[in-house]
Formats: C-alpha cells, structure tokens, sequence
C-alpha cells in the first residue's frame, strides 16, 4: 500500500525508509491517540488513512490530522477515499476533536477535485522544512 502514497503525480521523499514506515504505521495503530483504517474489497486491501489527534490548539481546539490518505489507483473515484475520510472524521469527533485536517500538497492537483467535493471549511498552505 505505500506505493499508493507515492504514485505519480507524488513522489516518494527522499528520507523515507520502509522499516521506519512499518513502525510508524505499528505505533499508529496500537496508540490511543491514532488510527488506522483500511477498505476492503473481497480479500484485497484496496485503500488506508492514518488519524492522529495532535495538538490541542488554543483557537481551534482538538485537531486531528489525516496524514496517510491512499487508494489503489484501480479502485479510484469509487468512493473510498470519502469512506475513509468519514471513518477519520467519525473517530476523531468520537476523541474529542473539533475538526480534521489534511494536507494533500500542492504536487496533487489531481486530487484537489476530490477535496474540493468535500466542501472543507478552509483551505490554505502548509509550510515543511526537512530536519
């Protein structure tokens, strides 16, 4: 499923290395603060999303951060990635959050329709330096 993340118009970040992936995605999933959910069809994974409440913001309260939003590029405009999305945001209401965010980037013009279906309350940029 990463390969999902990364397939074009993405790119894989040159930092990344699949074991700290995997430990990542273990942490997210055994952590009360995370979750990880995945779509099904039959036997086949076929999309995933990472949540994870972050900080506690003085203006907006609980945030929670969709950081891992990936379908299978044949399983796409099915209604997945809205499931999914649901699912984060159904948790996270659940956890206390006031909203959910996510940063789609600016390289993934082709998802923006999608977002933009969504009707998000704000849009804006988000800002990453590598360390």
């Amino acid at each position: 499923m990463y390969e999902w993340l990364f397939a074009p118009p993405g790119y894989t970040p040159q930092w990344w290395e699949e074991d700290r992936a995997r430990l990542a995605l273990t942490e997210a999933i055994v952590s009360p603060r995370s979750s990880v959910f995945v779509a099904e069809d039959g036997d086949a994974l076929v999309g995933f999303c990472t949540a994870y409440l972050e900080l506690n913001s003085v203006r907006f309260g609980q945030r929670c951060w969709v950081e891992d939003l990936a379908t299978h590029p044949d399983h796409r405009s099915r209604g997945i990635g809205g499931a999914l999305l649901d699912a984060a945001g159904d948790w996270a209401r659940g956890a206390g959050a006031t909203h959910l965010e996510l940063d789609p980037g600016l390289d993934r013009a082709d998802a923006q329709p999608f977002y933009d279906r969504r009707e998000p309350a704000a849009k804006g940029y988000s800002l990453s330096w590598p360390l």
